[in-house]
């Protein structure tokens, strides 16, 4: 199995080196720290990582310093054509519902906003009564 590059591609440990202060320690500080623009952010434990949730709709997954995000048919795509693959907390089970957020996202507060506003858009969408 291939793992995916760490976020930091200039050696440092963690990644995210641009400064950010973090709440919590490491990686999952980090992260939380550049969504924080997004309000009403909740962690929960799972699959051995943590359950990102805004206002209770799940929308990414922290695992093993790895960030990933909800996706359906309209956004997976974007991930599959970066190379980033889907949560697998074990060597049995994938998630094809979340992606690997790509390290130049998760570098660009913007971006990783603009990038988490979607997967939250999938969150609420998957929580909808189908008709």
């Amino acid at each position: 199995m291939t793992r995916s590059p760490r976020y930091d591609r200039r050696g440092n440990e963690g990644g995210l080196v641009d400064g950010d202060k973090m709440g919590r320690e490491g990686f999952e500080g980090r992260v939380l720290n550049r969504l924080s623009e997004l309000g009403e952010i909740a962690v929960r434990p799972m699959f051995g990582g943590h359950g990102l949730y805004w206002r209770d709709v799940i929308f990414a997954m922290v695992f093993r310093d790895r960030l990933y995000f909800k996706v359906d048919d309209r956004t997976k795509g974007d991930y599959v054509s970066r190379g980033m693959p889907p949560f697998r907390p074990n060597q049995r089970q994938t998630l094809t519902s979340y992606f690997e957020v790509p390290p130049e996202v998760l570098e660009d507060r913007e971006a990783l906003l603009s990038w988490a506003r979607e997967a939250i858009r999938v969150g609420q969408d998957s929580q909808r009564p189908a008709c």
